[in-house]
This record gives C-alpha cells, structure tokens and sequence, in this order.
C-alpha cells in the first residue's frame, strides 16, 4: 500500500506507471471533522467513476482511467495530483450560497470555475490564478488545460445526467500531470457532485450525509440504479 485517504487506498504494481485504487465505504465531511461509513459507496462510487470517465475519453477528456478490476478496484495512470481542487457549480448551493447570501438552487446565467488550494492543514483555502502560479502550484499553460477540461466535463455531465433526470449542481474534480500532459484523475461521483432530482429536488449524493439527512445509502442506490451500469 503507497497510501491511504479518507475514501481510498492506494497500492503500487509491477508497472511502475501504473497504480490501484481500492475505494472505501468511509465517509467524511468538513476537512474531516465528520466521520461515518455509508455502506455499499466504494463500489458505487468505483463503478460510477469509471462508467463516467470513459463516457469523458470519448469527447475527448484525457483521464487516468487504465482497468476497472473488480466492484471496488481499478487500475490507474500513476499521476502527480496538481494540488488544486477544482470545482464547477452551475446552481447555487453549499458554501457558495451561504457565502453570497443565496437561497439553494438557483440556475447561474452562466456556469463558475473556481479553485481551492488543495491542503487539508489548511481548510482547502479558495485562491485563484494568480495565487496558484505565485505559489508555484502549476503553471499557466497547465490552468488553461485544467480549465478547458473542467468546463467540458461540464458541458458532458450537464446532457448526460438531464437524460436521468438529474440536476447537475456542482462538482468538485482533480487532475493530475502524467508525462507532460494534464488528465482527469480522482473520481466523479456522490461523493463529488451535488445531483438533484430534476422534478423532486431532492439531494442525491452526500450532502445526505453532511446534513444529516438520513437515506445515505438509498440516494447513492439511486443514483446507481439510474445509470444503468451493468
């Protein structure tokens, strides 16, 4: 094992490029002040990631997707994680709304991008541009690549979801630099995303679990069951 997060472990291969991803049915929320276990979200969330990340690939996202294993491994480009927490949010919601004094859910004119420096010791700290080249966290050419990536995963989850009937909110995404080239890595699900029901409103994904909502399990079910995957 190379390394163990709140949600993953990590485990080196014969190939030195090449690293797996065993997804845990750990939960945690504010920086990891909340804890807790939503049973059955590893495999959800390996299975959905993978699903997503090739329906990507196939608009042209680069991802570090190389073989789903089983229910909850997957074999991965082995990346230099670029220490910035991306985020898009197409409605208003979380932390967003409670910063600019909005109520949840309302439809942005246009969708936002914006980055947070990723380091836990410091709460995640919102930064833009400029902070992420002063402090040496990529370089320009790498923002513009993060950026056009990010705003098309958008645009592709945005049509894909609507045929489930799912609002996409927002969504926080990683990437990582895999031989001079910027590609998707991490994950794309319950975890990541805010994915409303289109007629009920209603939270599928982990704000369940942050607020206490109750019916963790059921909505990552749902969210699962929608998708089809086989």
């Amino acid at each position: 094992m190379l390394y163990e997060g709140k949600a993953k472990k990590v485990y080196t291969t014969e190939d030195p490029d090449v690293l797996i991803v065993s997804y845990k049915d750990d939960a945690t929320a504010f920086n990891g002040l909340k804890k807790g276990t939503i049973v059955g979200k590893g495999a959800i969330n390996n299975r959905m990631t993978n699903f997503v990340f090739k329906k990507l690939e196939a608009k042209g996202v680069p991802t570090h997707l190389v073989e789903e294993l089983n229910d909850r491994e997957t074999a991965v480009k082995k990346v230099e994680i670029v220490p910035l927490e991306v985020i898009i949010r197409n409605y208003s919601a979380g932390s967003f709304a409670k910063k600019m004094g909005m109520e949840e859910g309302i439809m942005f004119a246009c969708p936002t991008l914006e980055f947070s420096y990723k380091n836990d010791d410091l709460g995640d700290p919102f930064i833009n541009d400029y902070y992420a080249l002063a402090l040496n966290l990529a370089t320009k050419e790498e923002i513009e690549a993060i950026t056009k990536y990010a705003f098309l995963v958008n645009e592709v989850l945005i049509e894909y979801f609507d045929t489930l009937n799912i609002d996409l909110i927002d969504f926080k995404i990683e990437f990582g630099r895999y031989h001079g080239q910027i590609i998707l890595a991490d994950e794309i699900s319950p975890d990541t995303c805010r994915l409303w029901d289109k007629d009920t409103h209603e939270k599928l994904d982990k704000d369940r679990f942050r607020r206490d909502l109750g019916g963790v399990e059921d909505a990552y079910e749902e969210i699962f069951r929608r998708l089809g995957i086989q």
